[in-house]
């Protein structure tokens, strides 16, 4: 089993020399629990999260009999390597063969230290999945939030454009039968009322022009 920490562009990279004896892969679901009156709580499935892949183990400063491979680089070069993948603003690839994992990562958490006085450099990395954001999501999206706006925009326009009336007092008319005329019910005839500045909702006369509102 080999470990492989690849730049985006695949033009460097690093074997691990020392493989980790384990390794451990944590991935989860983001589920959503909720609460129902007449059900009780229930779980609701979502996307899975990101797995994250946590190895331990160090950089050699020597050839040693169970390294991988030889001629690899010191453990100050294995260490600046590293740090560049952590402190890109592009992901990195990790490869670890016989598991079937190639996939764009980041670097998430980079211990190290050197425990004595041999040159090695132990290390602990924890690298976490990343996932490149399809454009035809993000379209998606963009789409859906513009056509909620423009049915929010609408419906705020529709709503200041409320339509005015007028109606010209013919004999025989009273404040109370043209608000039941205009609106069904005789009762809103305060509304005429208020819009006409009327002091005696009584004292209409032929001819006389209201404002419906």
């Amino acid at each position: 089993m080999e470990f492989w920490l690849l730049s985006y562009d695949k033009s460097k990279s690093l074997q691990l020399p020392v493989p980790p004896s384990s390794f451990e892969i944590t991935q989860g679901q983001n589920n959503t629990s909720i609460t129902i009156t007449t059900a009780g709580e229930r779980n609701l499935i979502g996307k899975g999260k990101l797995a994250t892949i946590s190895i331990e183990t160090f950089f050699p400063a020597h050839d040693y009999d169970f390294c991988q491979y030889t001629g690899f680089p010191t453990p100050q070069e294995c260490v600046i390597f590293v740090e560049t993948l952590r402190k890109s603003d592009k992901p990195m690839r990790i490869i670890i063969t016989d598991t079937g994992i190639n996939t764009l990562a980041t670097v998430e958490n980079f211990v190290y230290g050197e425990p004595d006085g041999s040159g090695d450099v132990n290390f602990t990395l924890e690298i976490k999945e990343y996932r490149l954001i399809s454009l035809s999501s993000t379209a998606t999206a963009l789409a859906v939030t513009s056509a909620s706006t423009t049915s929010t925009t609408t419906s705020s326009t529709n709503r200041q454009t409320k339509t005015v009336t007028s109606y010209t007092v013919k004999s025989g008319d009273t404040l109370w039968a043209i608000a039941k005329k205009s609106y069904g019910s005789g009762s809103k005839y305060t509304k005429i009322a208020t819009a006409n500045s009327l002091a005696n909702p009584d004292k209409i006369y032929v001819g006389q022009k209201l404002v419906i509102p």
